[in-house]
């Protein structure tokens, strides 16, 4: 039988400098994956990912979630798997349950012997999550998504 393995899904829900916060935590998130031993295949990483080109951004290419002299660049070695336009709800849910033919990428194969990380960094508010492209997250497609996933037993948790 096919040992444990760790997973994690990781999406930035806005866009633009003025949110730059949240592409920067999702970056961060991944280097703490990758540092707790997640494979790097094993990570799915999901965000508009204009941020560290803006032109408004002091530092091109790089990203900071602290301030200070000795902060770290947390876009560098950061992997997006999903950018740009695509990155909505529904893609999310796609990946989260695995369903390749429709997220045309990376999706979750873990089983139920794995650990999945989800993490969602966004704006939100009572019953949704925002996502920088379509239609909000509502908390009910959000349970039903983290439903089926139990229900094709994806997780042990």
């Amino acid at each position: 039988a096919a040992a444990a393995e760790k997973w994690a899904v990781i999406a930035a829900g806005s866009a633009g400098f003025y949110n730059y916060r949240h592409q920067a935590d999702a970056c961060h998130a991944y280097q703490i994956m990758l540092k707790s031993g997640v494979p790097a295949e094993n990570i799915i990483l999901m965000m508009q990912d204009d941020v560290a080109k803006s032109s408004e951004n002091p530092f091109p290419g790089q990203l900071f979630n602290k301030p200070g002299n000795d902060s770290v660049d947390v876009y560098k070695g950061c992997k997006v798997d999903y950018a740009g336009d695509i990155v909505t709800a529904e893609l999310f849910m796609d990946v989260l349950t695995g369903n390749a033919q429709k997220a045309k990428g990376k999706v979750l194969k873990s089983t139920e012997k794995d650990t999945v990380f989800v993490n969602f960094v966004d704006h939100g508010g009572p019953g949704i999550v925002a996502f920088p492209n379509g239609p909000m997250l509502h908390v009910s497609d959000l349970s039903k998504t983290l439903k089926t996933m139990q229900s094709q037993k994806m997780f042990s948790q």
